[in-house]
Protein backbone atom coordinates (compact mmCIF):
# COMPACT_ATOMS: atom_id res chain seq x y z
CA UNK A 1 0.00 0.00 0.00
CA UNK A 2 1.37 3.40 -0.96
CA UNK A 3 1.18 6.57 1.13
CA UNK A 4 -2.44 7.70 1.11
CA UNK A 5 -1.42 11.26 0.31
CA UNK A 6 0.64 10.24 -2.73
CA UNK A 7 -1.36 7.51 -4.46
CA UNK A 8 -2.68 8.53 -7.89
CA UNK A 9 -5.14 6.93 -10.30
CA UNK A 10 -5.58 7.67 -14.01
CA UNK A 11 -9.08 7.57 -15.50
CA UNK A 12 -10.36 8.05 -19.04
CA UNK A 13 -13.55 10.06 -18.75
CA UNK A 14 -16.23 10.67 -21.38
CA UNK A 15 -18.36 13.80 -20.93
CA UNK A 16 -21.39 14.99 -22.86
CA UNK A 17 -21.08 17.55 -25.65
CA UNK A 18 -21.93 20.41 -23.33
CA UNK A 19 -19.21 19.30 -20.89
CA UNK A 20 -21.72 19.48 -18.08
CA UNK A 21 -21.98 15.80 -17.21
CA UNK A 22 -19.72 12.77 -16.96
CA UNK A 23 -21.21 9.92 -18.99
CA UNK A 24 -18.80 7.23 -17.83
CA UNK A 25 -15.21 6.60 -16.84
CA UNK A 26 -12.77 3.80 -17.65
CA UNK A 27 -10.55 2.75 -14.75
CA UNK A 28 -8.13 -0.04 -13.95
CA UNK A 29 -8.65 -2.59 -11.21
CA UNK A 30 -6.71 -0.63 -8.56
CA UNK A 31 -9.18 2.28 -8.73
CA UNK A 32 -12.15 -0.12 -8.89
CA UNK A 33 -10.81 -1.94 -5.82
CA UNK A 34 -10.81 1.34 -3.85
CA UNK A 35 -14.32 2.12 -5.08
CA UNK A 36 -15.60 -1.31 -4.03
CA UNK A 37 -13.88 -0.88 -0.65
CA UNK A 38 -16.50 1.79 0.14
CA UNK A 39 -18.96 -1.09 0.68
CA UNK A 40 -16.70 -2.61 3.34
CA UNK A 41 -16.34 0.51 5.49
CA UNK A 42 -18.27 0.45 8.79
CA UNK A 43 -20.70 3.35 9.21
CA UNK A 44 -18.73 4.64 12.20
CA UNK A 45 -15.53 4.62 10.16
CA UNK A 46 -17.18 6.64 7.38
CA UNK A 47 -18.33 9.28 9.87
CA UNK A 48 -14.87 9.42 11.47
CA UNK A 49 -12.72 9.66 8.33
CA UNK A 50 -15.00 12.19 6.61
CA UNK A 51 -15.00 14.34 9.74
CA UNK A 52 -11.20 14.12 9.90
CA UNK A 53 -10.88 15.06 6.23
CA UNK A 54 -13.43 17.88 6.03
CA UNK A 55 -12.76 19.39 9.43
CA UNK A 56 -15.30 20.61 11.94
CA UNK A 57 -18.93 19.63 12.04
CA UNK A 58 -20.01 22.72 10.07
CA UNK A 59 -18.26 21.49 6.92
CA UNK A 60 -18.36 17.72 7.47
CA UNK A 61 -21.19 15.94 5.62
CA UNK A 62 -24.24 14.85 7.59
CA UNK A 63 -26.02 11.55 6.95
CA UNK A 64 -29.38 11.19 8.64
CA UNK A 65 -28.81 10.51 12.33
CA UNK A 66 -25.48 8.76 11.94
CA UNK A 67 -23.50 11.84 12.95
CA UNK A 68 -25.59 12.54 16.05
CA UNK A 69 -25.55 8.85 17.01
CA UNK A 70 -21.75 8.75 16.69
CA UNK A 71 -21.20 12.11 18.41
CA UNK A 72 -23.55 11.13 21.22
CA UNK A 73 -21.50 8.05 22.00
CA UNK A 74 -18.32 10.10 21.70
CA UNK A 75 -19.64 12.58 24.28
CA UNK A 76 -21.04 9.93 26.62
CA UNK A 77 -18.76 9.72 29.65
CA UNK A 78 -16.57 6.63 29.68
CA UNK A 79 -17.97 5.73 33.12
CA UNK A 80 -21.23 4.69 31.45
CA UNK A 81 -19.37 2.02 29.47
CA UNK A 82 -18.25 -1.20 31.08
CA UNK A 83 -14.67 -0.38 30.12
CA UNK A 84 -12.82 2.29 28.19
CA UNK A 85 -12.10 -0.35 25.56
CA UNK A 86 -15.83 -0.76 24.85
CA UNK A 87 -16.07 2.91 23.90
CA UNK A 88 -12.88 2.69 21.84
CA UNK A 89 -14.20 -0.26 19.81
CA UNK A 90 -17.49 1.57 19.23
CA UNK A 91 -15.91 4.80 17.95
CA UNK A 92 -13.21 3.05 15.91
CA UNK A 93 -14.96 -0.01 14.49
CA UNK A 94 -12.80 -2.69 12.95
CA UNK A 95 -13.70 -4.10 9.55
CA UNK A 96 -13.56 -7.75 8.61
CA UNK A 97 -11.70 -6.59 5.46
CA UNK A 98 -8.65 -5.11 7.16
CA UNK A 99 -6.32 -7.64 5.51
CA UNK A 100 -7.65 -6.46 2.12
CA UNK A 101 -7.26 -2.78 3.07
CA UNK A 102 -3.54 -3.25 3.54
CA UNK A 103 -3.24 -4.43 -0.08
CA UNK A 104 -5.10 -1.49 -1.63
CA UNK A 105 -3.20 1.10 -3.60
CA UNK A 106 -4.97 3.66 -1.42
CA UNK A 107 -6.36 2.76 1.99
CA UNK A 108 -8.49 5.73 3.05
CA UNK A 109 -9.00 4.11 6.46
CA UNK A 110 -5.22 4.13 7.05
CA UNK A 111 -5.43 0.65 8.56
CA UNK A 112 -2.79 -0.15 11.14
CA UNK A 113 -0.46 -3.12 10.57
CA UNK A 114 -1.76 -6.46 11.83
CA UNK A 115 -0.86 -7.45 15.37
CA UNK A 116 -0.06 -10.97 16.50
CA UNK A 117 0.18 -12.58 19.91
CA UNK A 118 3.72 -13.70 20.67
CA UNK A 119 4.99 -15.45 23.77
CA UNK A 120 8.21 -13.74 24.88
CA UNK A 121 9.05 -16.19 27.64
CA UNK A 122 12.59 -17.56 27.12
CA UNK A 123 11.32 -20.97 28.28
CA UNK A 124 8.70 -21.19 25.54
CA UNK A 125 9.42 -22.21 21.98
CA UNK A 126 5.98 -21.35 20.52
CA UNK A 127 6.82 -18.16 18.65
CA UNK A 128 4.72 -18.48 15.52
CA UNK A 129 2.95 -15.15 14.85
CA UNK A 130 0.85 -16.46 11.96
CA UNK A 131 -0.61 -19.21 14.12
CA UNK A 132 -1.44 -16.77 16.93
CA UNK A 133 -3.16 -14.13 14.83
CA UNK A 134 -6.87 -13.88 15.52
CA UNK A 135 -9.56 -11.45 14.53
CA UNK A 136 -11.85 -10.50 17.39
CA UNK A 137 -12.69 -7.35 19.31
CA UNK A 138 -13.90 -9.48 22.20
CA UNK A 139 -10.85 -11.62 22.84
CA UNK A 140 -8.03 -9.12 23.29
CA UNK A 141 -5.67 -10.90 25.67
CA UNK A 142 -4.02 -14.30 25.48
CA UNK A 143 -2.19 -16.68 27.78
CA UNK A 144 0.27 -19.13 26.27
CA UNK A 145 0.12 -22.84 27.08
CA UNK A 146 3.39 -22.31 28.97
CA UNK A 147 1.49 -20.00 31.36
CA UNK A 148 3.06 -16.72 30.28
CA UNK A 149 0.99 -13.70 29.29
CA UNK A 150 1.44 -13.15 25.57
CA UNK A 151 2.37 -9.76 24.12
CA UNK A 152 0.79 -8.21 21.05
CA UNK A 153 3.41 -7.26 18.50
CA UNK A 154 3.04 -5.55 15.14
CA UNK A 155 3.74 -8.00 12.35
CA UNK A 156 6.92 -7.55 10.37
CA UNK A 157 6.97 -7.24 6.59
CA UNK A 158 7.94 -10.85 6.11
CA UNK A 159 4.50 -11.88 7.35
CA UNK A 160 2.48 -9.35 5.33
CA UNK A 161 0.76 -10.35 2.11
CA UNK A 162 2.38 -9.14 -1.08
CA UNK A 163 0.29 -6.19 -2.26
CA UNK A 164 1.54 -6.66 -5.81
CA UNK A 165 0.53 -10.32 -6.18
CA UNK A 166 -2.75 -9.41 -7.90
CA UNK A 167 -5.97 -7.53 -7.42
CA UNK A 168 -7.65 -7.08 -4.07
CA UNK A 169 -11.36 -7.33 -4.86
CA UNK A 170 -11.04 -7.55 -8.65
CA UNK A 171 -8.69 -9.34 -11.05
CA UNK A 172 -5.53 -7.31 -11.57
CA UNK A 173 -5.56 -7.58 -15.37
CA UNK A 174 -9.08 -6.20 -15.82
CA UNK A 175 -10.38 -2.69 -16.42
CA UNK A 176 -13.88 -1.45 -15.69
CA UNK A 177 -16.47 1.03 -16.90
CA UNK A 178 -18.03 3.20 -14.19
CA UNK A 179 -21.15 5.29 -14.75
CA UNK A 180 -21.82 8.67 -13.19
CA UNK A 181 -24.11 7.00 -10.64
CA UNK A 182 -21.52 4.29 -9.86
CA UNK A 183 -22.80 1.35 -11.84
CA UNK A 184 -19.75 -0.79 -12.61
CA UNK A 185 -19.23 -3.18 -15.55
CA UNK A 186 -16.18 -5.17 -16.70
CA UNK A 187 -14.72 -3.42 -19.74
CA UNK A 188 -15.25 -6.47 -21.94
CA UNK A 189 -18.65 -5.95 -23.51
CA UNK A 190 -17.65 -3.73 -26.40
CA UNK A 191 -18.21 0.00 -26.83
CA UNK A 192 -21.71 -0.26 -28.29
CA UNK A 193 -22.95 -2.64 -25.59
CA UNK A 194 -21.44 -0.44 -22.89
CA UNK A 195 -23.34 2.58 -24.20
CA UNK A 196 -26.53 0.54 -24.32
CA UNK A 197 -26.05 -0.67 -20.74
CA UNK A 198 -25.63 2.92 -19.56
CA UNK A 199 -28.53 4.26 -21.62
CA UNK A 200 -26.24 6.48 -23.70
CA UNK A 201 -26.54 7.19 -27.43
CA UNK A 202 -23.82 8.29 -29.84
CA UNK A 203 -25.50 11.69 -29.94
CA UNK A 204 -24.66 12.17 -26.25
CA UNK A 205 -20.91 11.60 -26.63
CA UNK A 206 -18.70 14.63 -26.31
CA UNK A 207 -15.14 14.97 -25.03
CA UNK A 208 -12.73 12.26 -23.83
CA UNK A 209 -10.64 13.51 -20.94
CA UNK A 210 -7.78 12.08 -18.94
CA UNK A 211 -8.29 12.67 -15.24
CA UNK A 212 -6.11 11.99 -12.21
CA UNK A 213 -7.62 11.06 -8.85
CA UNK A 214 -5.70 11.39 -5.61
CA UNK A 215 -6.61 11.11 -1.95
CA UNK A 216 -8.79 14.24 -1.87
CA UNK A 217 -10.74 13.20 -4.96
CA UNK A 218 -11.36 9.74 -3.50
CA UNK A 219 -12.68 11.29 -0.30
CA UNK A 220 -14.92 13.56 -2.36
CA UNK A 221 -16.14 10.50 -4.25
CA UNK A 222 -16.96 8.69 -0.99
CA UNK A 223 -18.90 11.73 0.17
CA UNK A 224 -20.62 12.06 -3.20
CA UNK A 225 -21.62 8.40 -3.26
CA UNK A 226 -23.72 9.10 -0.16
CA UNK A 227 -25.01 12.59 -0.99
CA UNK A 228 -25.42 12.78 -4.74
CA UNK A 229 -26.80 10.92 -7.74
CA UNK A 230 -23.94 12.21 -9.93
CA UNK A 231 -20.75 11.88 -7.87
CA UNK A 232 -18.34 11.59 -10.83
CA UNK A 233 -19.74 14.77 -12.39
CA UNK A 234 -19.57 16.50 -9.02
CA UNK A 235 -15.93 15.59 -8.43
CA UNK A 236 -14.53 15.80 -11.97
CA UNK A 237 -16.46 18.78 -13.30
CA UNK A 238 -16.81 20.52 -9.97
CA UNK A 239 -20.60 20.74 -10.07
CA UNK A 240 -20.87 20.04 -6.35
CA UNK A 241 -24.51 19.02 -6.44
CA UNK A 242 -24.22 17.18 -3.15
CA UNK A 243 -27.25 18.53 -1.33
CA UNK A 244 -29.63 16.05 -2.95
CA UNK A 245 -30.16 13.74 -0.02
CA UNK A 246 -30.45 16.59 2.44
CA UNK A 247 -33.78 17.40 0.75
CA UNK A 248 -35.14 13.85 0.79
CA UNK A 249 -37.75 13.06 3.40
CA UNK A 250 -37.67 9.50 4.60
CA UNK A 251 -41.03 7.81 4.44
CA UNK A 252 -42.14 6.06 7.61
CA UNK A 253 -41.55 2.35 7.69
CA UNK A 254 -39.60 0.25 5.24
CA UNK A 255 -40.16 -2.11 2.36
CA UNK A 256 -38.79 -5.40 3.63
CA UNK A 257 -37.09 -7.84 1.33
CA UNK A 258 -36.85 -11.56 1.80
CA UNK A 259 -34.18 -12.53 4.30
CA UNK A 260 -33.74 -16.20 5.12
CA UNK A 261 -36.10 -17.13 7.92
CA UNK A 262 -33.35 -18.84 9.83
CA UNK A 263 -31.40 -15.57 9.83
CA UNK A 264 -34.07 -13.67 11.75
CA UNK A 265 -35.64 -16.51 13.70
CA UNK A 266 -33.48 -15.75 16.73
CA UNK A 267 -34.59 -12.12 16.97
CA UNK A 268 -35.67 -11.06 20.42
CA UNK A 269 -37.98 -8.25 21.44
CA UNK A 270 -37.00 -5.24 23.52
CA UNK A 271 -39.31 -2.74 25.20
CA UNK A 272 -38.76 0.93 24.39
CA UNK A 273 -40.70 3.59 26.28
CA UNK A 274 -41.39 6.73 24.25
CA UNK A 275 -42.56 10.05 25.68
CA UNK A 276 -44.80 12.07 23.36
CA UNK A 277 -46.17 15.57 23.88
CA UNK A 278 -49.94 15.33 23.53
CA UNK A 279 -50.54 18.90 22.38
CA UNK A 280 -48.05 18.78 19.53
CA UNK A 281 -47.94 15.05 18.80
CA UNK A 282 -44.15 15.36 18.96
CA UNK A 283 -41.72 12.76 20.26
CA UNK A 284 -39.80 14.17 23.24
CA UNK A 285 -37.44 11.30 24.01
CA UNK A 286 -37.29 7.56 24.48
CA UNK A 287 -36.24 5.77 27.64
CA UNK A 288 -34.40 2.47 27.72
CA UNK A 289 -32.03 0.31 29.67
CA UNK A 290 -28.84 -1.14 28.23
CA UNK A 291 -30.32 -3.65 25.77
CA UNK A 292 -31.66 -1.08 23.29
CA UNK A 293 -28.57 1.12 23.69
CA UNK A 294 -26.33 -1.89 22.99
CA UNK A 295 -28.36 -2.40 19.81
CA UNK A 296 -27.63 1.21 18.81
CA UNK A 297 -23.95 0.61 19.63
CA UNK A 298 -23.89 -2.09 16.95
CA UNK A 299 -24.99 0.26 14.15
CA UNK A 300 -21.61 2.06 13.70
CA UNK A 301 -19.95 -1.33 13.14
CA UNK A 302 -22.23 -2.31 10.24
CA UNK A 303 -20.44 -1.88 6.88
CA UNK A 304 -22.09 0.08 4.09
CA UNK A 305 -22.56 -3.11 2.10
CA UNK A 306 -24.22 -4.66 5.14
CA UNK A 307 -26.74 -1.81 5.19
CA UNK A 308 -27.52 -2.50 1.53
CA UNK A 309 -27.94 -6.21 2.21
CA UNK A 310 -30.21 -5.71 5.22
CA UNK A 311 -32.37 -3.15 3.44
CA UNK A 312 -32.62 -5.05 0.19
CA UNK A 313 -30.51 -2.46 -1.65
CA UNK A 314 -33.15 0.13 -0.71
CA UNK A 315 -31.12 2.38 1.58
CA UNK A 316 -31.87 5.63 -0.32
CA UNK A 317 -28.16 5.93 -1.11
CA UNK A 318 -28.78 5.53 -4.84
CA UNK A 319 -25.14 5.36 -5.90
CA UNK A 320 -24.13 3.02 -3.09
CA UNK A 321 -27.05 0.77 -4.05
CA UNK A 322 -25.85 0.83 -7.67
CA UNK A 323 -22.34 -0.10 -6.57
CA UNK A 324 -23.67 -2.92 -4.38
CA UNK A 325 -25.87 -4.29 -7.18
CA UNK A 326 -22.92 -4.09 -9.58
CA UNK A 327 -20.87 -6.35 -7.31
CA UNK A 328 -23.85 -8.65 -6.80
CA UNK A 329 -25.10 -8.80 -10.40
CA UNK A 330 -22.95 -6.97 -12.99
CA UNK A 331 -19.49 -8.24 -12.13
CA UNK A 332 -19.18 -11.96 -12.67
CA UNK A 333 -17.32 -14.20 -10.24
CA UNK A 334 -14.45 -14.56 -12.70
CA UNK A 335 -13.66 -10.83 -12.33
CA UNK A 336 -13.71 -10.90 -8.53
CA UNK A 337 -11.04 -12.33 -6.28
CA UNK A 338 -13.40 -14.92 -4.69
CA UNK A 339 -14.91 -12.21 -2.46
CA UNK A 340 -18.38 -11.75 -3.96
CA UNK A 341 -20.26 -13.40 -1.08
CA UNK A 342 -18.22 -11.60 1.57
CA UNK A 343 -18.90 -8.26 -0.17
CA UNK A 344 -22.63 -8.78 -0.64
CA UNK A 345 -23.30 -10.51 2.71
CA UNK A 346 -20.58 -9.02 4.91
CA UNK A 347 -19.97 -10.20 8.45
CA UNK A 348 -18.91 -8.18 11.45
CA UNK A 349 -15.64 -8.84 13.22
CA UNK A 350 -16.10 -11.35 16.03
CA UNK A 351 -17.21 -9.71 19.26
CA UNK A 352 -19.27 -6.74 18.09
CA UNK A 353 -22.62 -8.52 18.29
CA UNK A 354 -24.31 -9.30 21.56
CA UNK A 355 -26.45 -12.36 22.19
CA UNK A 356 -29.48 -10.06 22.14
CA UNK A 357 -28.93 -8.86 18.57
CA UNK A 358 -32.22 -8.14 16.76
CA UNK A 359 -30.84 -7.66 13.24
CA UNK A 360 -30.04 -10.69 11.04
CA UNK A 361 -26.32 -9.96 11.14
CA UNK A 362 -23.59 -12.51 11.38
CA UNK A 363 -20.04 -12.23 12.57
CA UNK A 364 -16.85 -13.99 11.66
CA UNK A 365 -16.24 -17.21 13.49
CA UNK A 366 -13.47 -17.43 16.05
CA UNK A 367 -11.50 -20.62 16.47
CA UNK A 368 -9.06 -20.56 19.41
CA UNK A 369 -5.63 -21.95 18.60
CA UNK A 370 -4.08 -24.77 20.53
CA UNK A 371 -1.26 -22.42 21.54
CA UNK A 372 -3.19 -19.98 23.71
CA UNK A 373 -6.22 -19.31 25.86
CA UNK A 374 -7.95 -16.09 24.87
CA UNK A 375 -9.85 -13.75 27.19
CA UNK A 376 -11.10 -10.16 27.33
CA UNK A 377 -10.45 -7.04 29.36
CA UNK A 378 -12.61 -4.78 27.16
CA UNK A 379 -15.92 -6.66 27.21
CA UNK A 380 -16.15 -7.78 30.81
CA UNK A 381 -19.86 -8.63 30.64
CA UNK A 382 -19.69 -10.60 27.39
CA UNK A 383 -19.29 -9.76 23.74
CA UNK A 384 -21.35 -6.87 22.43
CA UNK A 385 -22.02 -5.55 25.95
CA UNK A 386 -21.10 -1.88 25.76
CA UNK A 387 -22.97 0.23 28.33
CA UNK A 388 -23.66 -0.46 31.96
CA UNK A 389 -27.07 -1.84 32.82
CA UNK A 390 -27.49 -0.10 36.16
CA UNK A 391 -28.44 3.14 34.40
CA UNK A 392 -31.42 4.21 32.33
CA UNK A 393 -30.74 6.20 29.18
CA UNK A 394 -32.52 8.88 27.18
CA UNK A 395 -32.55 8.48 23.40
CA UNK A 396 -33.53 11.55 21.40
CA UNK A 397 -35.33 11.45 18.06
CA UNK A 398 -31.97 11.84 16.30
CA UNK A 399 -30.55 8.86 18.27
CA UNK A 400 -28.38 10.89 20.63
CA UNK A 401 -27.87 8.78 23.76
CA UNK A 402 -27.53 10.53 27.14
CA UNK A 403 -27.91 9.46 30.79
CA UNK A 404 -31.55 9.39 31.83
CA UNK A 405 -32.94 12.70 33.02
CA UNK A 406 -36.55 13.50 33.98
CA UNK A 407 -36.18 17.28 33.86
CA UNK A 408 -38.47 18.86 31.27
CA UNK A 409 -40.34 22.16 30.97
CA UNK A 410 -43.41 20.38 29.61
CA UNK A 411 -46.08 19.66 32.25
CA UNK A 412 -46.64 16.00 32.97
CA UNK A 413 -50.31 16.34 32.03
CA UNK A 414 -49.19 17.05 28.44
CA UNK A 415 -46.96 13.95 28.22
CA UNK A 416 -48.11 10.51 27.17
CA UNK A 417 -45.99 7.39 27.53
CA UNK A 418 -46.08 4.84 24.72
CA UNK A 419 -44.48 1.41 24.77
CA UNK A 420 -43.03 -0.25 21.68
CA UNK A 421 -41.74 -3.75 21.14
CA UNK A 422 -38.51 -3.51 19.16
CA UNK A 423 -37.70 -6.61 17.16
CA UNK A 424 -36.49 -7.58 13.70
CA UNK A 425 -38.74 -5.33 11.58
CA UNK A 426 -38.47 -2.36 13.93
CA UNK A 427 -34.69 -2.77 14.02
CA UNK A 428 -34.49 -2.62 10.23
CA UNK A 429 -36.75 0.44 10.21
CA UNK A 430 -34.51 2.19 12.73
CA UNK A 431 -31.44 1.30 10.67
CA UNK A 432 -32.98 2.75 7.52
CA UNK A 433 -34.24 5.88 9.26
CA UNK A 434 -30.80 6.41 10.84
CA UNK A 435 -29.23 6.87 7.40
CA UNK A 436 -32.05 8.83 5.78
CA UNK A 437 -33.73 10.97 8.43
CA UNK A 438 -32.94 13.30 11.32
CA UNK A 439 -36.01 11.98 13.15
CA UNK A 440 -35.17 8.30 13.22
CA UNK A 441 -37.51 7.22 16.01
CA UNK A 442 -40.51 9.19 14.76
CA UNK A 443 -40.13 7.84 11.22
CA UNK A 444 -39.20 4.26 12.04
CA UNK A 445 -41.82 3.73 14.76
CA UNK A 446 -44.52 5.77 12.96
CA UNK A 447 -45.13 7.92 16.01
CA UNK A 448 -47.38 10.52 14.39
CA UNK A 449 -50.28 8.24 13.39
CA UNK A 450 -50.32 6.52 16.78
CA UNK A 451 -51.42 9.36 19.02
CA UNK A 452 -53.95 11.93 17.92
CA UNK A 453 -54.11 15.46 19.16
CA UNK A 454 -56.34 15.81 22.13
CA UNK A 455 -59.65 17.64 21.46
CA UNK A 456 -59.87 21.09 22.86
CA UNK A 457 -61.65 21.34 26.19
CA UNK A 458 -64.79 23.47 26.18
CA UNK A 459 -64.70 26.37 28.61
Amino acid sequence: MSDAKNAKFSLNVMTNKQRTKVLFAEADNSFTDVLISFLTLPLGTIIRILKQHYGDEASAPVFGCLNTLYNGFSNLDVNYFWTEGCKEMLLNPISSFEAEYRKLKLDINETMPAEYFICESPKCGRKYPKILHMKSVYYDTATCVCGAIMARNVVTKEFEADANCGGVFTISTESFVISDDLRVFPNTRGFTQTLRNLGITNMDLGELRHVTFGFSEIMDLLKGSLLSRTPLTDVILGKRQMEYYAKIKSEPGILFHEIDKEENSYSKKMILKVMVQKSTNKLLFAQSNEDFVDFLCTLPAIPLGGVEYLLGSNSCFTCVSNLYRSVANNIDYKYLETLKIRLTKPRLVHGYMSENQILPLREESFTPTYCAEFSSVKFLQGQGKYVQGSTLYNISDDLTVTPYCTATEIPSSDIKELKFEIGFEEGLSILKASVTSKSALTNSLKINPIIKKQPKQEP
